[in-house]
């Protein structure tokens, strides 16, 4: 027997709100949460979304009620009622009540009969997740119809008094990323008579947690994993676990290029067991969390030599917002609602769930309301051999230096002891011999910026002034590193007399030769990489040693201090590379400065063993 999406629904609470009222209707915000909130906004691509709070602030409705809104939508779509349904699936990231289940909560608010209900606990997957049990249920015949509904009110997590004026970036991240909604769809035996339906072929969802630690989390204390005795419910109260910080939603900004990549082998291994074919796909519903993180896909897609039709993908995330769980129906439900599906054409579901690294996907092809019903796609024929992947010269220079990152990350990832830190097995000698290797070609770094300085022209005066005051910034950098080392057991002797190893000594040497040329513009892109590692993987390089090793503050401040300033310094580096100065020539010249400055940056760090 085959299942059907016979009708869709959305909710939204409220009016949109636009990018410059979210400071007002969250409140809360100091000089560095706006320095934040900006730079994330420019990121994301959200320009519009919804929250279930008044101008102060307000709950004005309840999560419950944002689901139950969106299924009357689609039973509304289809012409039933609740009456109607015997099986209700829901899925949510936080109910409004710990206990009971968020299920129960929507079947009462939504009326109706006796009927199965069912909670998918988790993020972004869990609607899927929730398709996948009712789609098995009517496959099964032991129900005739079943409602699926996503729904988020995110805001109540996101309100000022939360904050406090504190909350790292990792929380301030998802502050101005998430907001409300609810998207819903009906799940029947056989296609409705009035309209089309969409045949679910198949749904896949397989969690990688085994792999990855915790990356979006609420509810925990610093760390990659919970600890006995150190969860929110372990505090004695709910009001200190709030005062702990536990309570904010954070998110591992460092992990989401590894998300990506996950994300495109499960892709991968979908191809290979025939359940997709990329070249005759119609449309692709992908849930994107923010446009930087489409942009890694279709990048790692492209590399793969994949020839990406960027218009067979749709996303309403800059109209209606990061949802959560409800992103995917309200995409869906957008699409059905605009006759964007025609008989014939198949469309692929994708979610991406950051919370431990899971992912689901949903095959569903689009049948006539006369169409006979006909089995399910499980096995299409293999994709054929993707060609073409795009020119390296194309592209903005954002995109092409972000290709480059991401390559770089890679490489830092098989960098041994950066995957010692990241499995939790670095010693406080790892950390010594990283910073006493990297002190040595910090050491360098405010010489060979004056340098480039005294080399850029009147016509880059700009360029000059804005490297002398970065070279004064940066030249007491290894003194910070030394105190580092000496507070961890080490010798200031041995850490000023020490030699750079064979990576420092290529890094310093390509930093003074470019920096020796006239106009050296294409440092630039030198500095994409150096500052990219302080705002991007700094502070979690911080976190991560302090938790490994029971590290104090005044142990690990050099991290610590480039994981903040470098937000300041790499907003000033995007202003410069967006500017008009950056023409053809100068955006190669910055290209290929970055990449040699990350392989030899990465170079470095693999010789920190080499004792």
């Amino acid at each position: 027997m085959n299942a059907y999406i016979t009708a869709a629904g959305a909710y939204f609470p409220g009016p949109p709100v636009g990018n410059d009222e979210i400071a007002a209707r969250l409140g809360g915000v100091d000089e560095r949460g706006d320095r934040i909130r900006r730079r994330i906004l420019a990121a994301n691509g959200i320009a519009k979304r919804h929250y279930a709070l008044d101008a102060q602030g307000r709950t004005t409705e309840l999560n419950e009620e944002l689901a139950a809104n969106a299924l009357n939508a689609a039973l509304g779509d289809r012409g039933l009622g609740a009456a109607d349904l015997d099986m209700l699936a829901t899925a949510t990231t936080q109910g409004d009540l710990l206990v009971p289940g968020f299920a129960s909560m929507v079947h009462g608010r939504l009326g109706g009969g006796p009927m199965q209900v069912l909670s998918a606990a988790g993020v972004c997957a869990s609607s899927l997740a929730a398709l996948d049990a009712a789609v098995a249920k009517v496959r099964l015949g032991d129900r005739r119809r079943a409602a699926v509904v996503g729904s988020e009110l995110s805001s109540r997590w996101l309100r000022g008094s939360r904050f406090n004026g504190g909350g790292d970036v990792d929380a301030h991240f998802l502050r101005w990323m998430l907001s409300d909604g609810a998207g819903a769809v009906l799940v029947e035996g056989r296609p409705r008579p009035d309209r089309p339906s969409l045949r679910v072929d198949w749904v896949r969802t397989v969690s990688l947690a085994h792999e990855h630690p915790v990356c979006m989390r609420a509810g925990m204390g610093e760390g990659a994993a919970p600890v006995a005795g150190r969860t929110w419910q372990d505090l004695g109260s709910a009001a200190a676990a709030e005062q702990a910080g536990m309570m904010l939603l954070r998110q591992d900004t460092s992990a989401l290029a590894a998300l990506a990549d996950a994300g495109l082998r499960e892709f991968q291994a979908l191809t290979r067991d025939g359940l997709v074919d990329l070249g005759k796909l119609d449309h692709v519903l992908c849930h994107y969390s923010t446009n930087a993180f489409r942009d890694i896909v279709f990048d790692r897609l492209a590399a793969t030599g994949a020839d990406i039709d960027t218009g067979r993908w749709f996303s309403n995330l800059e109209t209606r917002g990061n949802t959560g769980a409800a992103s995917i129906f309200i995409a869906l439900e957008e699409c059905w609602r605009t006759g964007r599906f025609e008989p014939g054409q198949t469309v692929l579901l994708a979610v991406p769930e950051s919370g431990r690294f899971s992912f689901a996907f949903a095959h569903l092809t689009c049948v006539d309301a006369e169409a006979p019903a006909s089995a399910p796609v499980t096995a299409p024929a293999p994709a054929p051999a993707l060609v073409a992947p795009a020119s390296p010269q194309s592209g903005s220079i954002h995109d092409r230096l972000d290709a480059v990152w991401q390559e770089f990350e890679q490489r830092l990832d098989q960098v041994p002891v950066m995957r010692r830190l990241s499995e939790g097995t670095a010693t406080i000698e790892d950390y010594r011999r990283l910073l006493f290797n990297l002190r040595q070609q910090v050491a360098d770094g405010a010489r060979w910026i004056s340098r480039a300085a005294s080399n850029f022209s009147v016509d880059l005066f700009d360029l000059r002034s804005a490297a002398i005051g970065h070279a004064a910034e940066e030249h007491r950098d290894f003194m910070m590193i030394e105190r580092d080392y000496a507070a961890c057991g080490g010798s200031l002797d041995d850490i000023r007399s020490g030699e750079k190893n064979i990576g420092s000594e290529a890094l310093s040497a390509f930093m003074f030769h470019t920096a020796s040329q006239p106009d050296p513009i294409g440092l630039l892109g030198a500095m994409f990489i150096i500052e990219g590692l302080g705002t991007g993987k700094a502070s979690g390089w911080a976190a991560r040693f302090k938790e490994t090793l029971g590290l104090r503050d005044d142990q690990v401040s050099f991290l610590a201090y480039h994981g903040e300033a470098d937000d300041d310094h790499f907003a000033k580096l995007q202003a410069i590379l967006a500017s008009p100065r950056i023409d053809a020539a100068a955006a190669d010249a910055i290209v290929k400065t970055a990449k040699v400055v990350a392989r030899l940056y990465a170079l470095q760090l693999e010789e920190v063993d080499n004792v």
